[in-house]
This record gives C-alpha cells, structure tokens and sequence, in this order.
C-alpha cells in the first residue's frame, strides 16, 4: 500500500508541497523547523551586508554538511572493525599452533 501523502514546509519564505511516507513526517517538519532557524541566524548576523537569500541559503546549506561530514567521521567504525579482524585472525593463529 502507497503510504505517501503531501505535506507543505515553508522554508525562506516559501512553502513547498512534497510528498513523504508517513513515517517521515515529524522528521521532514523538525528539519523544515531546524533549517528556518538556521536561516533566521544567518539573516540576523549578516542583516547589515548586502547578502540575499540565495547567498544565506547557501551559508546555511554549508553549515549542514559540515555537520553533516562531522557526524560521518563520528560514526566511522572501520578502525574498530579492522582491530577487530587483526586480533581475530591473531587468535586463529595463535590457536592454530597449539
């Protein structure tokens, strides 16, 4: 069964109708609600430049990957998992030999 159903974010002013599963709603609206926040700061820090949305949209879209790419690293378990088959295969070894 097609769970999809169209829902509308507001983000720089405008509203975009997009079509998401049910189960992604709350997520799609907390990171519609994060992103106009994010846009918000950058609209006060730069209120004085010259910067329109498309340049603060832009900053703010930077910032995301950059946090983004963070979390990437963070959860980046291949040392662990390359340990891991190091001391495994030592043990297989070692318990070959006796």
């Amino acid at each position: 069964m097609d769970d999809k159903f169209l829902i509308h974010v507001e983000i720089a002013d405008k509203s975009y109708g997009i079509w998401i599963n049910r189960e992604e709603e709350e997520l799609i609206r907390e990171a519609a609600k994060r992103l106009r926040k994010k846009l918000y700061q950058y609209r006060q820090k730069y209120a004085k430049s010259e910067l329109d949305i498309k340049d603060l949209l832009a900053m703010v879209a930077l910032e995301l990957a950059v946090n983004n790419r963070q979390w990437e690293d963070k959860n980046d378990t291949s040392p662990f998992t390359d340990k891991i088959q190091q001391l495994t295969n030592e043990l297989e070894i070692y318990l070959e030999e006796k």
